[in-house]
């Protein structure tokens, strides 16, 4: 087993370039298949952004440290010059920003800020000159970061805070109230400040005096040199400053991140002289990613897949794109006319706007004018079909930047010189070289008629070699969301486990079912009231079609998911005893409960038609705990003790059924890890590890 960080992905590359440059004459051995350590000692691209002019990209990483038991997160830096090097060496160096004239990246990091502080006291934004050197804290002091943006001069750095209360108060409050917990009473929202870029780099430079001046502890202690421009109640994020440096504007989001009510996030601006903030937007949707027109004059932004519509009462529809006028409020939505679901967008430096916009099985470029789309090739990069992911423009000039993969192709970022041409973009990555290396899974799309005769598609994947074969042992596994969809692209993580498990001999199923997104917004809707049953419907009758065309044997199948897939594995051994075994992780297996539990309630009741004790039956009917008693599969249980999307209770409560019903059963806790095994590389192995080898127990090759 290795357990040393990922190398160079570069040297790597090299090495393997070397490799494979066998003589002519030998003969080519058939490729072995990936094993588990090769496949989550996967490099994951975090972030690519150009700089202001396009000559260069700084691309965030994410990389298992198994030494150490943590993730680590790095920059890179790529010129046309000099290629693709490390840029910082720390292990939680994450969210770059360039300065406007190109000379400074910002961005978040945990690193200790001197000799006798610890890594991971708190989150601050760190500078570093883009030609590259050691990096440098823009403020000392123990406060995270939770969002924050350069001044379209370069000059200042807009950040939020929690809003800072003074050392006599936090006395009073230990005093008062010790280790206990004042739900909601405690929480306070946050400050949006300015701070000067020269005064953080002259105080970085100063030597600190002999006998510094004692502070006022009656008073809030904010970041040296910062000012306050204005305070929330709740936490402002996705700061974004006008091009003309008049006014700042943001999201508001909640400040436990409970998403109980979707009026806490919304849209605000503020004059950079600070004052007021003045809400631009009342609705029930979940804005995200702003962005300035050139001239100042009007804001774009999304709400994603399942952020809720402004167009009324909350409800999960596709992803949306806008544009707001600040000065009347007024918004328009753009490119209505896709039948897909946009995922997100950047606009060029002609004002023009470029959108990443899902359909089906794959997810391509669009340039959005109005209510109309016009896709971009850039699906076919080097004539292979596959999905493109985070599209990024330079402040000015023709470039783009996006990520893009396919099933057997390893995400990569792609540098477009032309925005209108981006099939004539150049990667300029190449991590995850092992995978060309092994063997590779075959896939094709898969569609079949639910019960009601609505037509569903899914994702088959074969093991190597395979594709043609028949009556194949096969795993069902389901999505989470439930608005995303599986199709045409990369992954190789805890959570996106498929074509490990088609290198381990099983055919895949991935079936995009009723309320997966890229489907229009009919097909999303119709998951409501019947949260599972409905989607569960269009599951089995895809298995039952794989099954008729004698491609799956029915005496080998098993089925699983996470999250959301977990809820749908945990309803469906209830409707059947087809399955020989199941893999479930971090889904519920009631609703009553768990809407109290999870950290977006409001989406729970727009699912099920209700609060619990407006829709008790449909919360009852619609739960696998009330069926428990038909289950016959095998399941092995996995889950987070510290997550809030779907509590640790709930796998408390699977766990517990299948004990008295005598089902064989398995359970892991994964301490410390939320809704996502973020927290520690091992806890994903071993998810993996044991899944695996539980599947092999009840359903052997």
């Amino acid at each position: 087993m290795r357990t040393i960080p990922f190398a160079s992905s570069l040297l790597i590359a090299a090495l393997s370039a070397a490799t494979l440059a066998a003589p002519a004459s030998a003969q080519p051995a058939a490729k072995p298949a990936i094993s588990l350590d090769e496949f989550l000692n996967t490099t994951a691209i975090t972030a690519a952004r150009p700089s202001p002019d396009g000559s260069a990209v700084v691309i965030g990483t994410e990389v298992p440290d198994w030494s150490n038991n943590r993730f680590r997160d790095q920059l890179w830096l790529w010129t046309a010059n000099s290629g693709l090097h490390p840029l910082t060496e720390a292990a939680s160096d994450s969210e770059p920003r360039w300065s406007p004239d190109g000379k400074w990246i910002a961005f978040l990091s945990d690193r200790p800020v001197a000799a006798d502080s610890k890594a991971g006291d708190a989150t601050r934004i760190w500078i570093i000159a883009a030609t590259g050197g050691e990096a440098q804290p823009l403020y000392t002091e123990k406060m995270d970061t939770h969002s924050f943006a350069w001044s379209a001069d370069g000059a200042t750095i807009f950040f939020s805070i929690r809003q800072p209360i003074s050392a006599d108060q936090q006395s009073a409050q230990q005093a008062e109230w010790k280790d206990v917990i004042r739900w909601r009473e405690q929480e306070r929202g946050d400050a949006l400040l300015a701070l000067p870029l020269a005064a953080a780099l002259a105080r970085n430079r100063a030597v600190p005096p002999e006998h510094p001046q004692k502070p006022d502890d009656s008073k809030p202690v904010y970041p040296a040199s910062s000012r306050a421009l204005a305070t929330s109640p709740l936490e402002i994020d996705d700061i974004t400053p006008s091009p003309d440096g008049a006014q700042i504007a943001f999201i508001t989001n909640s400040v436990s991140h409970r998403m109980e009510d979707p009026a806490a996030i919304e849209i605000f601006t503020v004059p950079t002289s600070g004052g007021a903030p003045r809400q631009l937007t009342h609705n029930q949707a979940l804005e995200d990613n702003l962005h300035w027109t050139a001239d100042s004059r009007a804001l774009h932004f999304i709400v994603h897949a399942a952020g809720g519509s402004l167009d009324g009462p909350y409800r999960d529809v596709q992803g949306r794109l806008y544009q707001l006028d600040p000065a009347t409020g007024s918004i328009t939505r753009l490119g209505a006319d896709f039948p897909g679901s946009w995922e997100n967008y950047d606009l060029l430096a002609d004002g023009s706007l470029v959108a990443l916009g899902l359909r089906g099985t794959e997810q391509h470029l669009y340039r959005v004018s109005g209510a109309h789309a016009t896709e971009l090739p850039a699906g076919a990069i080097s004539g292979q079909a596959g999905s493109v992911a985070s599209v990024s423009a330079p402040l000015h000039g023709h470039a783009l930047v996006f990520e893009r993969s396919a099933i057997n192709v390893p995400t990569q970022v792609f540098v477009a010189a032309d925005a209108a041409h981006p099939e004539q973009a150049t990667a300029i990555t190449a991590f995850n070289p092992i995978f060309a290396q092994r063997a590779q899974p075959a896939w094709r799309t898969y569609r079949w008629k639910a019960p009601d005769g609505v037509e569903v598609e899914g994702v088959l994947i074969f093991p190597p070699g395979q594709l043609s074969a028949r009556h194949l042992r096969m795993l069902t596994l389901i999505h989470g969301g439930p608005a995303d969809a599986d199709g045409n692209r990369f992954g190789a993580d805890w959570y996106d486990w498929a074509t490990l498990a088609a290198a381990h001999g099983w055919l895949v199923f991935r079936p995009n079912y009723r309320g997966s997104s890229g489907y229009g917004d009919d097909f999303m809707l119709q998951i409501a009231p019947h949260i599972v049953s409905k989607p569960g419907d269009d599951i089995l009758s895809g298995v039952d079609a794989l099954v008729r065309d004698g491609i799956a044997d029915p005496d080998k199948l098993a089925v699983g998911g996470y999250s959301y897939g977990g809820y749908m594995t945990n309803w469906l051994i209830t409707a059947t005893t087809r399955f020989k075994a199941a893999v479930t992780g971090a889904g519920a297996v009631e609703h009553a409960a768990n809407w109290g539990n999870d950290d977006v309630s409001f989406d729970d009741a727009w699912y099920l038609g209700g609060a619990p004790w407006q829709q008790p039956a449909m919360y009852q009917s619609e739960a696998a705990l009330f069926r428990m008693d038909r289950v016959r599969t095998p399941t092995h249980i996995v889950q987070g003790n510290h997550d809030i999307r779907v509590s640790y209770l709930e796998g408390v409560t699977l766990e517990r059924a299948l004990q008295r019903l005598g089902i064989p059963h398995s359970f892991l806790v994964f301490p410390g890890e939320g809704h996502g095994l973020g927290n520690d590389p091992w806890h994903g192995y071993i998810k993996l590890r044991e899944e695996l080898k539980w599947l092999d127990r009840y359903d052997p090759q």
